[in-house]
């Protein structure tokens, strides 16, 4: 049974109205040069997974032993081969089959299903809507602390697919858990289309710390499209690293705070190599009272790589306050990058923004410092890069940290 079984009529007539919509951002893609990906059967374990494959998704920040994680979804191309929850987190939350969740409970078709993105969006949100989906729906009951985070890969197994992907996560009140998204293609995927929706509801006093690694091919395009609702006191901390090629991503989340004391942080790392096309950023919007919010953003351009790193801070509420602080270094005179920081006050005179922006190179002092002290120049320079993409903007805990510290080395070594 696919999402489009419960899609309404105002639904489906908003996307199609929007089939042909091209995204405010981006390079446009042609989706008619994708296929749907066929249905794929169930797994007992990750561990049964081809050896390249859990190789793959280990890059993507995935645990195939599972071990120091509540749960795990896995969807290949189109389906759900896996999920499981962890035996002691039973009662506290729920993992589920989008499609298994808008059967189950009629209140979240009612409630959350493309009540956050809208389907007329662009043309990618309509393809979403108009076709069948899968992704995940998780929920964390009422006061829940999941100490262990939640793990969910979205792969690519098949060339020239399209992955239609709409994920749901609910944190009831005072609910808190980590979310670990781990996107990525197999190694025989040269090309193909992910389409990711993704709606985030924060009830009251509730956290989520959403971090996604992606780890996509050199021919690949990405276009996911995210909103989250923020209500009193509930923080939403997301996270993106991105460190390998890809042909084209261009993705624009939205964090709405509609609560008091409601907070919105997104963080990036950003590794432009080879041919890559990179259009990133976030759009904060201020209404509630004393709501607060932060992007920061780094980025490195090598090769003939382009990044576009956007962000919006918007306030709609007297008494809030957010900063944008966006920096990328210039490795190669073939690449670009274009930082596009926008303030925007709507009725708030006594709200406070602000933004520091800057693209560069390298200090040559900095690079002739390290050489004084027995480096060769590519080590200082990538001494230097390691330091700037600082992995503790992102508030990770330690493992975690540890572990994006290193894709970051790994990144570092291939490409010096």
């Amino acid at each position: 049974m696919s999402s489009r079984h419960y899609i309404d009529q105002k639904i489906l007539e908003l996307a199609k109205s929007a089939l042909n919509k091209k995204a405010a951002y981006g390079q446009d893609v042609d989706l008619s040069q994708f296929e749907e990906a066929e249905e794929k059967d169930q797994i007992s374990e990750l561990s049964k997974l081809p050896e390249e494959i859990q190789k793959t998704i280990l890059n993507a920040g995935i645990e195939v032993s599972e071990e120091g994680r509540s749960g795990s979804f896995l969807q290949l191309d189109h389906s759900v081969v896996y999920r499981r929850l962890q035996q002691r987190y039973h009662g506290q939350l729920e993992i589920l089959d989008i499609n298994e969740a808008l059967e189950k409970y009629p209140e979240v078709r009612e409630k959350y299903f493309w009540k956050a993105v809208k389907p007329d969006r662009d043309k990618y949100t309509a393809f979403s809507a108009t076709h069948p989906a899968h992704g995940y729906f998780i929920r964390v009951f009422k006061g829940q602390k999941v100490e262990k985070p939640i793990q969910a890969c979205l792969l690519l197994q098949e060339n020239a697919r399209i992955q239609n992907v709409h994920n749901i996560v609910i944190l009831e009140e005072g609910a808190e858990v980590q979310i670990i998204n781990g996107c990525a293609t197999a190694p025989k995927v040269k090309e193909g289309l992910h389409i990711g929706i993704s709606e985030f509801y924060l009830e009251k006093g509730s956290r989520l710390t959403f971090t996604m690694v992606h780890n996509w091919a050199e021919d690949f395009y990405v276009r996911p499209r995210g909103v989250t609702i923020v209500e009193d006191d509930a923080v939403f901390v997301s996270n993106y690293v991105l460190l390998k090629p890809v042909k084209s991503i261009q993705s624009f989340p939205i964090a709405i705070l509609k609560g008091k004391n409601s907070v919105a942080s997104f963080n990036s790392l950003l590794y432009g190599l080879k041919d890559s096309e990179i259009d990133m950023g976030s759009h904060i919007i201020l209404e509630g009272e004393n709501s607060s919010g932060q992007a920061i953003s780094r980025a490195i351009v090598k090769d003939r790589a382009k990044i576009y790193s956007r962000g919006i801070l918007e306030a709609r509420q007297n008494h809030s306050k957010a900063h944008l602080d966006c920096r990328g270094i210039l490795l190669s005179s073939n690449g670009m990058m274009y930082a596009v920081p926008e303030l925007l006050s709507d009725g708030a005179p006594q709200s406070h923004l602000s933004h520091e922006a800057a693209i560069g190179p390298i200090a040559e002092e900095e690079v002739e410092y390290l050489m004084s002290r027995g480096l060769s120049k590519d080590e200082a320079i990538s001494l230097i890069t390691q330091g700037f993409m600082d992995v503790k903007i992102l508030g990770l805990p330690k493992h975690l940290e540890n572990y994006i510290q290193e894709l970051i080395l790994q990144t570092q070594e291939e490409n010096m």
